[in-house]
């Protein structure tokens, strides 16, 4: 009986730990935007971003949202578009982390 108990007691903590996990990496595209603008915004409020980083990060994502505009009018978003948006993305997020974190601030004086 103990074993029952117990095998049930694991089996609900697994399943409880295991769909939150799931659910929590996928984001629509909009919180991904909104995301990786947080992002950008803050570094340049504490300056872990120089103004000419921001620009240029600001310009790549301008145009991914462009082309996300384009694919919507078209037809909708198809997977095909969905994947390649979300790889955008994940360029963009490592160049944002990227750029925040090659200390080109060191000379900014307040």
């Amino acid at each position: 009986m103990k074993k029952i108990v117990l095998a049930v007691i694991a089996a609900s903590a697994l399943a409880a730990t295991a769909a939150p996990a799931l659910a929590a990496p996928w984001q629509s595209i909009n919180q991904r935007q909104a995301n990786l603008d947080r992002r950008i915004d803050q570094g340049v409020r504490n300056h872990s971003l120089t103004r000419a980083e921001a620009y240029r990060l600001r310009s790549e994502f301008r145009q991914i949202a462009r082309l996300e505009a384009r694919y919507r009018a078209t037809h909708g978003l198809q997977a095909w578009e969905r994947r390649d948006l979300d790889r955008r993305f994940n360029i963009l997020s490592a160049k944002i982390r990227y750029e925040r974190n090659d200390r080109d601030h060191r000379g900014y004086r307040h």
